[in-house]
């Protein structure tokens, strides 16, 4: 069996994709269905979305899925994944997957059930990464995973976490696929032992010696509201393989505590402070 992902100069104009797997963005399947006619949409026997949730977030992303499924053939199976199944979910699965067979593993709540999590009160990110350096001098960490909002605050966290010693790597958006793919093959192997990420890395990673994640930055949506799918995303990269996990969130202002209040009630999990001026109790953490 033989697959393909997408690189528009390896078909030239004329001719069909002759492999049995396609993967791509459903932007580029989307062009190559109709615009390019590099793939003839009705002899597709099985169309698969990942991450059927994120596709749902963004809206083009949902206009193209629902475009492409449109093209198929009417005994096309369809295959929708996703790790959180709230009512936009479920809304767009009914349009793309009529009469369907449902498989549901254990709940959101359920994955929390190994991590501590608690919060730091900070007034900048100055303070943030004191407290962040604080943790690291009176707790073992195997290896950590720290999130950022922007892709400037994560170059600039890696590089103050490296002048003081500590293995980092960088993995954000703009990178290349072979370049992330690298990235988190290194980090999986332990060559270093920080990782300092944008969102992009929410997902999909497992790395057995990751004990610690760290929330630098509260993950919020487009409107600054709690993206509360992040966040379990974020956290859930720790406390896997049936190992306790250990979260931490940065707390800056107002806005952000209320988001992690919101948070909280959400998943209907303490998220207990922490005071990282105190060695004594930051060393309980780790009990």
């Amino acid at each position: 069996m033989t697959s393909v992902s997408f690189h528009v100069s390896a078909v030239e104009r004329g001719q069909k994709v002759a492999e049995q797997i396609v993967i791509g963005t459903p932007g580029t399947v989307l062009d190559w269905c109709s615009k390019l006619r590099f793939i003839d949409p009705k002899k597709i026997k099985v169309f698969v979305l990942d991450e059927a949730d994120v596709m749902i977030a963004t809206q083009g992303h949902q206009d193209q899925s629902i475009r492409i499924q449109r093209m198929l053939p009417r005994d096309c199976q369809m295959l929708l994944f996703s790790a959180t199944f709230e009512d936009s979910v479920w809304k767009f699965a009914q349009k793309v997957v009529p009469e369907p067979n449902i498989i549901k593993l254990k709940r959101e709540e359920e994955t929390l059930d190994t991590i501590k999590q608690y919060y730091v009160l900070c007034n900048s990110r100055e303070e943030k990464f004191q407290a962040l350096c604080n943790i690291y001098g009176s707790i073992t960490i195997a290896q950590a995973m720290i999130f950022c909002h922007t892709r400037k605050t994560a170059s600039w966290l890696a590089g103050e976490l490296s002048k003081e010693g500590h293995q980092v790597a960088l993995l954000s958006g703009e990178m290349m696929v072979e370049q992330r793919a690298a990235v988190i093959d290194r980090f999986r192997d332990g060559k270093e032992k920080v990782l300092v990420t944008t969102n992009v890395c929410a997902r999909g990673i497992d790395v057995e010696q990751v004990s610690v994640v760290i929330n630098f930055d509260l993950p919020v949506d487009r409107d600054g509201n709690p993206d509360n799918e992040t966040y379990l995303h974020r956290i859930g990269r720790t406390g896997r393989f049936g190992k306790r996990g250990l979260a931490i969130n940065m707390v800056e202002s107002k806005h952000s505590m209320n988001i992690l209040r919101q948070i909280e009630q959400h998943f209907n999990k303490p998220i207990e402070k922490l005071d990282t001026d105190d060695i004594d109790e930051i060393e309980k953490i780790n009990n």
